[in-house]
């Protein structure tokens, strides 16, 4: 499940996912980005909160799509900071950098990463 942390004016847009990440979820992430880009912002700042996430109760499958998603809308998309415990990271790093490793070349852009 996603949530909105708080709903910034600005271009952030911050949240949290609980439990399961799902193809519902990926799809209200979409939807709370595409409000942003209609209100006039060319570049997305993103905080994920990923501290309850279960990834056994998470789509495989909206991962992927997840990825592909940012792939597609990499030019609006600003700073990313995530924060989760650091089990999620060792698997969830080597996986993005494979999908962004090329399209992040020459960006001053990165992921800034907290873990517990």
């Amino acid at each position: 499940m996603i949530e909105q942390i708080k709903n910034y004016e600005s271009n952030i847009l911050a949240l949290e996912v609980i439990d399961g990440f799902t193809e519902t979820d990926e799809k209200i992430f979409q939807k709370f980005f595409h409000q942003k880009i209609i209100k006039g912002f060319d570049h997305i700042n993103v905080l994920i909160k990923l501290d309850e996430l279960k990834i056994s109760k998470s789509a495989t499958k909206a991962f992927f799509e997840d990825m592909l998603w940012s792939l597609r809308n990499f030019k609006n998309l600003g700073r990313i900071a995530i924060v989760a415990h650091s089990k999620i990271f060792k698997a969830s790093v080597p996986i993005d950098n494979l999908f962004f490793e090329r399209a992040s070349k020459g960006r001053k852009n990165g992921i800034l990463i907290f873990h517990k």
